[in-house]
C-alpha cells in the first residue's frame, strides 16, 4: 500500500541511524519531517534527500526543550493537519558517570536526553496522530535498559528502562485511537555514536563483535528496515513491542 501523502517526523535526524531512518521512510513514500539541533547539518541532510527525490522539510528544536517541543510539533500538525509516524530517534549516552560522583545536573541531562525527550514529542504529537493514518510511534530503547549499562552508563540504563515501560504505557493509554507504539533496541551499531573510541582505541572497537552472535556489528540500515516495518501497514497488529535489533547481542555468548 501506497505511503503517498503519510507524515513521518523523525527526531534526531541529522546523522548516524536518525538520517537513514528518515532517508529509509522517505524512500518508502512518506514525507519526512527531520528534526535536529544542527541547524547547518540539518540543511546538508535535507539537500541530500530532496537530491535523491524525497519529500522533506527540517524543523529544528531541542527535544529537551518543553516549550520548543511543543511549538515545533504543533507547527508541523497545523501545517499537515496530522502526522502519521513519530520516529523518537534523538537520545544518547550524555557521557559516563558513576552514581558517588554523579551531579544532578547529569542525572538531569541524560533522563532528559531519553526519557524526558520521548515523553514530550510523543504528548505534543498526540492530537494530530489521532487523525493520522495507521498512525504509531516508534522509540528507542536499549539492551542497557535490561542489563543497566556498563560502568558509568547505569543512569543511561536507567532513562532506557523508563523508554521500555513508557512505550508500553503508551500502548496501553492509546489503543482506544487504533495508534500503535513499539519500540526498537539497536546493539552496537556503526555509527558516529562510537567514532571516539573507535579513533582511540580500535581495538576495544573490534573486539565488541565477540559478543555479537552473528559476529559482527549492525548498520544503521539494519535499524531503518526495522523501523520501516513497524511504521507501516504490514505492522497493524503489533503493539506495545521492543524489537531487539542486535544480532543477538542481548543474549551473550
Amino acid at each position: 500500500m501506497s505511503n503517498k501523502g503519510r507524515i513521518a517526523l523523525v527526531t534526531g535526524a541529522t546523522s548516524g541511524i536518525g538520517f537513514q531512518v528518515a532517508k529509509r521512510l522517505g524512500n518508502d513514500g512518506y514525507t519526512v519531517v527531520l528534526n535536529g539541533i544542527d541547524d547547518s547539518q540539518g540543511a546538508t541532510c535535507l539537500e541530500q534527500l530532496i537530491g535523491e527525490g524525497i519529500d522533506a522539510e527540517y524543523v529544528g528544536f531541542d527535544v529537551t526543550n518543553e516549550e520548543a517541543v511543543n511549538q515545533g510539533v504543533s507547527s508541523i500538525g497545523e501545517k499537515y493537519g496530522k502526522i502519521d509516524v513519530v520516529v523518537n530517534n534523538a537520545g544518547g549516552l550524555g557521557g559516563r558517570s558513576r552514581f558517588e560522583d554523579m551531579t544532578t545536573d547529569f542525572y538531569k541531562k541524560v533522563m532528559a536526553l531519553n526519557l524526558d525527550s520521548t515523553f514530550y514529542v510523543s504528548r505534543a504529537a498526540i492530537p494530530f496522530l489521532k487523525k493520522g493514518d495507521n498512525a504509531n510511534i516508534i522509540n528507542y530503547t536499549s539492551n542497557a535498559g535490561w542489563n543497566a549499562g556498563g560502568p558509568g552508563a547505569g543512569i543511561y540504563g536507567t532513562s532506557k528502562a523508563g523508554v521500555h515501560a513508557i512505550t508500553r504505557a503508551l500502548a496501553k493509554d492509546l489503543a482506544e485511537y487504533g495508534i500503535r507504539v513499539n519500540a526498537v533496541s539497536p546493539g552496537t551499531i556503526d555509527t558516529p555514536f562510537h567514532s571516539q573510541i573507535k579513533s582511540t582505541k580500535p581495538e576495544v572497537f573490534a573486539s565488541w563483535k565477540n559478543n555479537i552472535m552473528l559476529g559482527r556489528l549492525g548498520q544503521p540500515e539494519e535499524v531503518a528496515a526495522v523501523v520501516s516495518f513497524l511504521a507501516g501497514k504490514d505492522a497493524s497488529f503489533v503493539t506495545a513491542e521492543t524489537v531487539q535489533i542486535g544480532g543477538g547481542q542481548a543474549l551473550g555468548i
